[in-house]
């Protein structure tokens, strides 16, 4: 794990250190470039929740949600399995030592040279959705372990993923008939309800539907004994519904389609539980304009717009992809009297486009140029889609971890 962004301290809210270290640049350094503040705390303890709630489910990390060393390296120590989508994916996972027999390949379109290189470094479990998949698989893996992955309703999700990935149920017979005659070995049923997920009675009907499938995959030959319920789980402490309305019907539904006496490994694929309000990040206001608009009484207000030195293109991308996600809520990091008057205020990002603006119009009171800006549940997704548009550079992120946290991680084989 990199020393030079790891801060072992005493029990410490990632809150308070961001804290502190506004203050120190603000004193000592004056550095207003962007930052993270990501607490390795807050992942640990999710991963506990993790097994509390499901313990018949173990979790393979959704990789592209936050691929920073330091997140895997913990995850990979906790002893999670990895969700990966791509070769270089794999091959990162893989150049950390982890086994290969701890990855899951589960992307339903991948490209010929990218399932050859897993067959030669012993990735076998892979997702499939199509019969070209199967094609593809039975020329260049054909000691592959497929997955079916079934499309599910997902419209009461942030994002929707089963408009492209997924095979509708009605075809899934044929899928695993197809297999058969292509000597391509089917091992289990997978699912996604969708990323941030609003309904947990999906997760029932999907367990339901892979239940069925089980039977016919059985009937037809292949030998069906991993059930993979993927993500959609929150993040977010403020989701509602919470993380265990979800896993309530989960361990519910188990118990009835997939009773602990048959020999079935469960696996989950989550991402965003992980490592959403394991980050924060602090952004600087580097220009200040005022204008004027007009209220519903008619009469002229100030309104002040705020120009951050990062936004849409570049942190904030992720927000943009997702304007549906509500959570994104600003902290302004400086005593303010709660009977302050607040402003109609708009908050720009830095690059050289119109279209960078986080909001339109949000209610503030009077900030200065220098001052920082909070926004907190900035961990999954934010870090791997930004880009670097006009050069500006990606924020640092500062990790913490507690004293006893870091022997935590030692018992378990870290370093």
């Amino acid at each position: 794990m990199s020393e030079s962004n790891m801060k072992v301290e005493e029990e410490t809210s990632a809150l308070q250190f961001m804290k502190k270290k506004i203050h120190s640049l603000f004193v000592n350094q004056g550095d207003e470039d962007a930052f993270f503040v990501a607490d390795l705390n807050d992942v640990i303890q999710k991963h506990l929740r993790f097994l509390q709630e499901l313990p018949r489910v173990r979790p393979f990390y959704a990789v592209k949600c936050n691929s920073s060393d330091e997140i895997l390296q913990v995850l990979a120590a906790l002893g999670t399995g990895f969700d990966c989508a791509s070769q270089d994916e794999i091959k990162m996972i893989l150049g950390m030592g982890v086994p290969a027999t701890d990855i899951i390949y589960a992307h339903t379109c991948k490209q010929p040279s990218h399932i050859r290189y897993a067959a030669k470094h012993g990735v076998n479990r892979m997702t499939f959705d199509c019969e070209s998949e199967l094609v593809k698989v039975a020329k260049n893996h054909p000691t592959a372990e497929m997955i079916l992955r079934i499309s599910t309703d997902d419209d009461g999700s942030i994002s929707c993923l089963n408009k492209k990935f997924g095979a509708p149920l009605e075809i899934c017979a044929y899928l695993l008939k197809v297999a058969k005659s292509l000597h391509v070995m089917v091992t289990g049923v997978s699912f996604h309800v969708g990323s941030g997920s609003g309904n947990p009675q999906s997760f029932h009907q999907c367990i339901g539907d892979a239940r069925r499938l089980f039977d016919i995959g059985n009937t037809l030959g292949h030998k069906m004994k991993v059930l993979d319920i993927g993500g959609g789980f929150p993040g977010n402490p403020d989701f509602h519904p919470r993380f265990e309305e979800f896993t309530a019907v989960i361990v519910q539904s188990l118990d009835q389609y997939f009773p602990s006496k048959e020999d079935v490994e469960i696996i989950a694929e989550p991402g965003r539980y992980y490592v959403c309000s394991a980050f924060t990040l602090a952004v600087n206001i580097i220009t200040k304009k005022e204008g004027y608009v007009k209220g519903a009484d008619g009469k002229e207000r100030r309104k002040l717009s705020y120009y951050l030195n990062d936004g849409l293109l570049g942190s904030f991308l992720h927000y943009n992809l997702c304007r549906e996600d509500k959570s994104l809520k600003p902290t302004v990091e400086k005593d303010v009297l709660p009977s302050a008057e607040r402003f109609p205020s708009k908050l720009w990002g830095p690059c050289l486009t119109e279209k960078d603006v986080l909001f339109e119009e949000i209610d503030l009171p009077e900030l200065e140029m220098g001052d920082w800006i909070l926004f907190q549940n900035m961990g999954a997704y934010h870090m791997t889609l930004r880009t670097t548009f006009n050069g500006f550079p990606s924020p640092n992120v500062q990790y913490i971890l507690g004293k006893e946290n870091e022997r935590y991680l030692r018992n378990c084989g870290t370093s």
